[in-house]
């Protein structure tokens, strides 16, 4: 019965489906992307399927377990005014170094949105995992969703193929 519940999950808690489909195209728009940022950045493609899919590990992390992050952060800058101080500039320089500087604000912020509206889904249907069952779950769900959307085609691919094939 418990693998009958677990399978009924995306039609008890549709917004976990959406998670899934958010990743989807979030992965075919990296897939589609990934050309242009190799060559203007000089990285390999095996290095920026690393970063793409550690930004979404930390977004997944971050957005699944926020009171046990937030707790031990909170414990570090309690503990001096200094330590206060150089959290706070840790991470707004380097967040905002890496969030404006590579253009990837708009897909953290959608991929974070869809995971809290997941986990704020699976709260309503009194689906509460423990914190490392749950960043598993969102974990799996997000990574899915991303190499399915890397063997999904262009989406525009089959309108240059039409238009090819009647003229």
């Amino acid at each position: 019965m418990p693998i009958l519940r677990l399978l009924s999950l995306p039609v008890r808690a549709p917004l976990l489906t959406v998670l899934f489909f958010v990743a989807v195209v979030l992965g075919n728009h990296w897939q589609i992307v990934q050309p242009s940022f190799t060559s203007l950045y000089g990285v390999s493609s095996a290095w920026f399927w690393c970063l793409v899919l550690l930004q979404a590990q930390v977004v997944v992390v971050f957005c699944t377990m926020p009171d046990l992050l937030l707790r031990q952060v909170s414990m570090l800058m309690a503990s001096s005014r200094v330590m206060t101080l150089v959290v706070t500039l840790l991470v707004v320089i380097t967040g905002g170094i890496y969030l404006l500087k590579l253009n990837v604000l708009t897909d953290v912020l959608i991929l974070a949105s869809a995971l809290l509206l997941a986990r704020l889904d699976l709260i309503r249907i009194g689906v509460l995992p423990a914190a490392g069952i749950g960043l598993l779950l969102m974990s799996v769900v997000v990574i899915g969703g991303i190499v399915a959307g890397t063997v999904l085609p262009h989406p525009t691919a089959s309108l240059f193929a039409y238009g090819l094939s009647t003229s």
